[in-house]
């Protein structure tokens, strides 16, 4: 099953808002939902350069590498954060 506009934007909360508890953040809706789809972004990027496959579609191995991406993205802001 392929992810829609509406899969990527519940994908996104879930994994935004995931990687911010795990993080220990606190942010809004709309900075989950865009940290989660970035997140996508990169772990999907990530997963297909180091596994070689595509990941999509409205489960839970795309949800676990949204996690791991908005995870890194929060990790790398706050290390830039930091040295400002």
């Amino acid at each position: 099953m392929e992810l829609g506009i509406i899969g990527w934007i519940v994908i996104g909360i879930v994994a935004g808002w995931l990687a911010e508890k795990v993080m220990g953040r606190n942010h809004g809706l709309i900075t989950n939902l865009i940290v989660g789809v970035l997140g996508a972004l990169i772990g999907g990027f990530i997963a297909q350069n180091l596994f070689g496959s595509d990941v999509g579609g409205f489960n839970l191995v795309t949800l676990l590498v949204a996690f791991g991406g908005a995870c890194l993205l929060l990790f790398l802001l706050g290390l830039v954060k930091r040295r400002a």
